[in-house]
């Protein structure tokens, strides 16, 4: 469809983020993904960018304008995990993981609202993790940078809630990928039964989420906090 809308999935080359990209290009959306290594899903645009470089960014985003049209739904999904004790946690395990998940959640943001407020339409998504609300032993670092991002989906809704633009967070919980299947059984037995759904989630439950909550008949939808948990999150 040519009046299709351009998706930018950031970290879209494996996990969560290749499956939102996958989901989006099966509803008929275009689709540019960036990651380090320039990979991306069949049928979506590749672009290699690095979301704690401004100037990576902004190159990126001119590419993308230039090949697919201005971004309308920015999907913000990089992230990297340093996981420590607090007390064993270095500065840079703290600033590379923040400087990532966070700073590179604003920088694709104020880098892509321009073109939303012009156009007075536009979905912003920022994926975040059960761990920033419920907390994970070991990571202080990445459990900051998760719940910070509430804040920033919340202060965009209150800037520009009146201009047609939507920004939200969507936060898995365990995720059916290669990470949690190398976990040891009994890990995963603990985990399991703390889940009041009993199991972890397939990747296509979350990416359909996302898709729904960019879609128009999410309008009303800001400022909100979506769990995609199996009630793991309950009251956080």
């Amino acid at each position: 469809m040519s009046d299709a809308r351009t998706v930018l999935v950031t970290g879209g080359n494996r996990g969560i983020g290749r499956k939102i990209a996958e989901e989006f290009l099966a509803s008929g959306y275009k689709v540019a993904v960036t990651s380090r290594n320039g990979e991306a899903p069949e049928g979506a645009m590749a672009v290699a960018a690095d979301v704690t470089d401004p100037a990576s960014m902004d190159a990126a985003f001119t590419a993308i304008e230039a090949e697919l049209g201005p971004v309308e739904i920015i999907v913000a999904n990089a992230g990297i995990t340093k996981d420590n004790l607090l007390m064993r946690m270095s500065d840079e395990e703290f600033d590379a993981v923040v400087n990532t998940n966070l700073g590179g959640a604003f920088r694709t943001v104020k880098r892509g609202i321009t073109n939303m407020i012009r156009a007075k339409w536009g979905r912003i998504v920022l994926i975040s993790s059960v761990s920033g609300m419920y907390g994970v032993a070991g990571q202080a670092n990445y459990s900051s940078s998760k719940a910070a991002l509430v804040g920033m989906a919340r202060s965009i809704s209150r800037e520009l809630g009146g201009r047609g633009i939507t920004a939200n967070v969507v936060a898995p919980g365990f995720i059916n990928t290669e990470m949690t299947a190398e976990l040891p059984e009994k890990q995963q037995k603990e985990y399991l039964s703390a889940i009041p759904a009993k199991r972890f989630a397939e990747p296509e439950e979350v990416a359909k989420v996302v898709r729904w909550v960019a879609s128009d008949e999410a309008a009303y939808i800001t400022g909100a906090v979506i769990p995609v948990d199996g009630g793991l999150g309950m009251g956080h």
